[in-house]
């Protein structure tokens, strides 16, 4: 590949990231805007959300799931950038394991901003993440593990299992990484499910497909979307959390491959989850960024917090906006080595990948939809991918129509709201 330009006032620094999302680019965009540095991006396709970016270099090597060829790729880049100080980020759990597996022979070529590989192996999976707040008094849902390996490969031992909930429930794979390698049929991010036959048939499907890993069957909590809650963290090398940012969850994506991701944020401060967050990270010997998802229970009268991703998220670019640039809180830790004064995202902000009108469909509270309006008439909507420095007639009309394609997948897969959100 040819080399990508000057890299700005970040002194001499590239970022280098993994896969191809809105979340990648977003942190590439805060990179951008903090420094002017352009990006590499590394994914096995060229996706839209980094078509025809002036600033980034999309480099495409098929077969990225293998990690030989991950790893060689990425030294590839290495070896055309001599000289430049380059960063590696994703915002995939599976490329978290392969880069955090593979840590010694990556930080030769790259500063790594990830945690160590016991501390992955606590965190990324719901089990660890829900024993570590047990410790510390973090409410999590009830729930009930199911290993499916000790089901021996048998939809009889799936019937005989003891399921003490109340239907319906929430069903996910306990490890994102594990389930990211597995196929069944009706597979989706996360499973809604009414009934117990409803129940024995997926778990049949993981015993059909070999899962190797642990599914979780979870107490629902009640509450439609506007109940959910996202936070985003950074604590640095020194042992400090330096980027604290929560958002109220107005609506989430609703395609089986991204059911639960959100599509519209809010920003609101939480510091009950702020601490609670804090005190997690602190706990875990945690480095580097995190995103937490977490639910109003209005019967507990408290928040309910799911699990921690051992990455920035998706939607990253609500705390950007918000007034705490993630790119510059890493460069400070990792590039210089310098402790800063923690900052918090305070700003209120309406992050948004959907159009407004079809957001407002959705908005089932006349006091929010009142608030909305008032944020929408400020005009301080931002959509991760619209960025005016990075604005080309066909960038700007291969946006456009991701964004109006929602209104179709909203209305084959979610056409109206409703109180429980699915």
């Amino acid at each position: 590949m040819a080399p990508v330009g000057p890299a700005g006032r970040a002194g001499n620094v590239i970022p280098v990231a993994v896969g191809g999302d809105i979340g990648v680019y977003a942190l590439l965009r805060a990179f951008h805007e903090q420094y002017g540095t352009p990006g590499i991006v590394l994914s096995a396709v060229a996706t839209r959300a980094m078509a025809g970016s002036t600033f980034v270099t999309n480099v495409v090597v098929p077969g990225l799931d293998d990690p030989e060829t991950l790893l060689g790729a990425l030294e590839q880049i290495a070896a055309d950038h001599p000289g430049l100080r380059l960063v590696l980020l994703t915002n995939a759990d599976w490329y978290v394991r392969t880069i955090v597996e593979h840590r010694e022979r990556l930080e030769k070529h790259y500063l790594v901003p990830f945690c160590s590989l016991d501390v992955l192996e606590t965190v990324s999976s719901k089990e660890g993440f829900a024993a570590v707040c047990a410790e510390l008094g973090i409410p999590t849902p009830r729930t009930v593990p199911v290993h499916v390996p000790d089901l021996g490969g048998s939809r009889d031992a799936v019937a005989a299992l003891e399921v003490d909930l109340t239907y319906p429930v929430v069903a996910k794979p306990s490890s994102s990484a594990e389930y990211y390698y597995v196929s069944f049929p009706g597979k989706r991010k996360i499973h809604h499910v009414e009934s117990r036959a409803e129940l024995d048939e997926l778990l049949g499907h993981l015993v059909d497909a070999g899962y190797p890993g642990t599914f979780l069957v979870q107490e629902l909590i009640e509450g439609d979307e506007t109940q959910m809650r996202s936070l985003t963290a950074y604590r640095d090398t020194h042992g400090r959390v330096t980027l604290l940012a929560t958002g109220r969850v107005l609506l989430e994506e609703h395609t089986p491959g991204t059911l639960g991701i959100p599509a519209a944020i809010l920003t609101e401060q939480y510091e009950d989850a702020m601490e609670a967050a804090s005190r997690f990270l602190d706990k875990a010997g945690y480095v580097g960024f995190a995103n937490f998802d977490y639910k109003w229970d209005a019967r507990r009268g408290q928040h309910v917090y799911f699990e921690m991703n051992p990455r920035i998220g998706r939607n990253n670019y609500y705390v950007t906006a918000a007034g705490a640039n993630p790119a510059r809180v890493l460069v400070e830790d990792v590039v210089h080595g310098r402790q800063i004064e923690p900052v918090r995202a305070s700003g209120e902000v309406l992050y948004t990948v959907v159009p407004v009108r079809l957001l407002m469909r959705y908005i089932l509270d006349p006091e929010l939809r009142k608030r909305l309006g008032a944020v929408v008439r400020r005009r301080a909507v931002v959509h991760p991918l619209r960025y005016r420095l990075d604005a080309s007639l066909g960038r700007r009309l291969t946006i456009e129509a991701m964004t109006a394609n929602f209104w179709r997948k909203y209305r084959q897969h979610y056409p109206r709201p409703t109180p429980s959100g699915y």
